[in-house]
């Protein structure tokens, strides 16, 4: 009675603390905001419909999220963000508060800004403008938005809707409904084909004047209007120092879903109360991996990165379980969530991966999205985004994801339905292909050519062929791993005869594996004569062959083989991180955060520390984690050193910060780096923890010299799944001087093969 009785005063405190140690204090918007990292500061709640933020940016590479730190002028307030892509979207339902007549020209609109005067928290941005004298300040639920402007003395305080905002316009629809609400839609083009966004605003005060400018002709009596070309404006009266609110729903199916949304998630105006709302959501989650460190930096680039990937991907279905499917239609979600803008070529190597250990519901709510869109449209998702194909990037890496779900028994789906989606989406050829082709943007058009091209050489040959198409090297050794995916859930569903035929394409990556040099070299029938690995070329994606060259994970015992040992490899990665880190060939904005040719800045290269302790050498990734943590990553607006990608970036410094990291996703295991943080504990859905406790930890004491786990010594280099999962405690002693003989045995070694 008396361990049951401590026991449940146990609980009762961890829970009391849990609830009120404040984690969002450590969470900063900010980062990535500047340099490449193509974050925004806005306010959000995890994984919702509506990112409430700044736009001060209408085009550029560096604008892909509307923001970047170095701006002076804000355009306005629009409630859909991509969160760190290399492509633009986004930005419906621009608002902007003014004074005085009211403006339409986004150069009159808009408004210079200080940073001095800008806050940014969990849930919660704020901003004064300078040109109006307005403090705007901005919160969200799941579905909807707040703005709250405080306007000084006018008699023409208006708030401009602007639906031409930074996309292509193909249809919009306004309605001025009574003295306090706007209604409408926005249906646009540039990276999404098709992308269907409906409104309902209300305000919180009755309009005074209002009008709709069509055509670039304002008609100050009009109070409905459609077409490509369509701005409005509601002007009030307002005393110095009155605030106006106006509540936006969201719905990507009707005006109806998102008045549903609005009524169920936002029935007041309290201001305060949605803020702390959520905050409360994101202490929540952000609670879910709790850490401790002597040092503030560590604290605040930690969460500020567990914030990072708890953004997209995004909630499409509303209150009722309505969402608008890939065949553009409507749909009824049944027991699960609808969700989209995966950046899969990303997210499959850490960010889903981690997803899986804190966010088992919400994984298996993706995996029932990828097999909707399937059922909808006869194809897996590659880069999804509000219902429409974008074909970003290369593979079919949702098999990655969908796989890892079932390898680590997350219910909620029919896995004999997910093998043969990810069967059918691996075996298309490019005539099967080209059905799913339409004309839509230049950059949606360019994408599609990228990916399909080169489909029947690597069915065929089980290579591409460089001169066939583009990308050949890079697609290769991504479609191999995908293949070992789709084999793995095979054999676990008894399907010998397709574990097989998976498993010989698994091995695909030998064809382009070049024994005498090491490296993965592109080839028509030979290898192509002329090659300099240190050129960036279009036989690569976004990396050079330095990076690819280590992009086997699936069969890494094979790659060891194939160059002669262990020792090769081993050889060969010391030769990656000491080379120079000059770059030749094409632009390389994508290949950044150098350390010889290892670029962390992109994700081709983020497994490959780790493969030291594939070769027994874990000290040396043990110092190569920490220099990437304490050199790459920083809590400031340019603490990235590459573009966020959808919460990858960030989830490679979470994992990595608590002491291990996916090299081969699906597998059963971790490697162990060097956690920085001096205690960490992940909390697990089935109400287990695990522990993570370093000690002597300092910026000097980066080499691990013992380990333990539930109190018994550890002297592997890796951690399974199911010891993660069970919970308990690991203890890790930490030095300044390596410990060659720790986890480098080959019992003590983890091992990655084909079988």
């Amino acid at each position: 009675m008396k361990h049951l009785l401590f026991a449940l005063l146990f609980a009762i405190t961890f829970q009391t603390n849990a609830q009120t140690k404040d984690y969002t204090q450590y969470a900063d918007p900010m980062v990535g905001t500047g340099g490449h990292g193509h974050t925004f500061p806005g306010a959000v709640v995890p994984f919702s419909m509506v990112q409430l933020s700044p736009d001060t940016r209408l085009r550029g590479w560096d604008g892909c999220s509307g923001y970047h730190y170095s701006d002076k002028k804000i355009y306005g307030f629009s409630h859909t963000h991509l969160s760190g892509t290399g492509c633009s979207d986004d930005g419906d339902v621009m608002m902007m508060p003014t004074c005085g007549k009211p403006q339409f020209n986004h150069r009159n609109y808009a408004s210079t800004f200080s940073h001095s005067n800008e806050k940014a928290n969990p849930g919660y941005y704020g901003v004064t403008l300078d040109k109006f004298g307005i403090k705007a300040e901005l919160t969200v639920t799941a579905r909807t938005g707040l703005h709250k402007y405080t306007f000084p003395k006018s008699s023409g305080a208006n708030i401009i809707l602007d639906l031409n905002h930074r996309d292509k316009l193909k249809h919009g629809e306004v309605n001025i409904n009574g003295d306090r609400e706007i209604t409408g839609m926005r249906l646009s083009s540039i990276w999404a084909d098709s992308q269907y966004v409906y409104f309902v605003i209300q305000f919180s005060k009755p309009i005074k004047k209002s009008g709709i400018l069509k055509n670039g002709m304002l008609h100050n009596d009009m109070k409905q209007a459609q077409g490509h070309h369509l701005k409005a404006y509601v002007s009030f009266d307002t005393e110095a120092g009155e605030a106006v609110y106006a509540k936006v729903g969201l719905s990507f199916v009707s005006i109806e879903g998102a008045r549903k949304n609005l009524e169920a998630e936002q029935p007041d105006w309290d201001f305060d109360k949605v803020r702390n709302n959520a905050q409360a959501n994101w202490n929540k989650e952000l609670s879910k991996i709790e850490i401790e460190s002597k040092d503030t930096s560590v604290m605040r680039t930690f969460y500020s990165s567990l914030y990072h990937c708890m953004i997209p991907p995004i909630l499409c279905s509303d209150v009722d379980g309505k969402y608008r499917g890939r065949d553009l239609t409507v749909h009824q979600a049944k027991n699960f969530d609808y969700y989209t803008a995966c950046s899969l070529w990303d997210t499959y190597r850490a960010l889903h991966p981690m997803l899986t250990l804190i966010d088992r519901k919400r994984t298996g709510d993706f995996v029932n999205s990828f097999l909707s869109t399937y059922e909808q449209r006869g194809l897996l998702p590659v880069w999804d985004l509000n219902s429409c194909e974008t074909w970003g990037m290369i593979g079919y890496h949702c098999v990655s994801v969908i796989n890892e779900a079932f390898q680590k028994d997350i219910p909620g789906f029919d896995a004999e339905e997910a093998l043969q989606a990810m069967k059918h989406s691996a075996t298309i050829d490019r005539k099967g292909l080209n059905k799913y082709f339409k004309m839509g943007p230049l950059i949606t058009m360019a994408s599609f050519y990228r990916y399909a091209i080169g489909w029947n050489d690597y069915q065929k040959l089980g290579y591409i062929r460089c001169r066939r198409a583009i990308e050949s090297v890079s697609k290769t050794l991504e479609f191999s791993y995908d293949d070992w995916c789709i084999a793995q859930m095979a054999k676990k569903l008894g399907k010998t005869d397709d574990n097989n035929f998976f498993i010989k394409r698994a091995q695909n990556y030998q064809h382009l594996l070049d024994t005498t040099t090491g490296f993965m070299r592109p080839r028509q029938k030979h290898f192509l004569r002329i090659f300099d690995p240190y050129a960036v070329t279009i036989h690569y994606t976004e990396a050079n062959p330095w990076q690819y060259s280590f992009s086997c994970p699936q069969d890494l015992s094979g790659q060891m083989k194939m160059m002669g040992g262990k020792q090769k490899l081993a050889t060969k990665l010391d030769s990656l991180f000491n080379t120079t880190s000059k770059l030749r060939g094409l632009p390389q904005h994508d290949i950044t955060g150098l350390i010889g040719q290892y670029a962390h800045g992109n994700e081709p290269s983020h497994h490959i520390i780790y493969e030291y302790d594939y070769v027994g050498e874990p000290w040396k990734a043990q110092e190569l984690v920490r220099r990437v943590m304490n050199e790459l990553y920083r809590a400031e607006p340019d603490g990235l050193s590459g573009n966020e990608d959808c919460g990858q970036m960030s989830a490679w410094y979470v994992l990595s910060a608590i002491g291990f990291y996916p090299v081969c996703p699906v597998a059963d295991h971790y490697a162990i780096g060097s956690p920085v943080a001096d205690k960490a504990t992940i909390h697990f859905e089935n109400g287990k923890s695990l522990t993570i406790i370093t000690h002597n930890n300092s910026k000097q004491n980066i080499y691990i010299k013992s380990a333990k786990l539930n109190g018994g010594d550890y002297s592997k280099s890796y951690i399974t799944y199911k010891d993660v999962v069970n919970g308990g405690v690991l203890e890790f002693e930490m030095g300044a001087i390596p410990n060659k003989s720790w986890g480098s045995s080959d019992k003590d070694v983890p091992v990655l093969r084909i079988d």
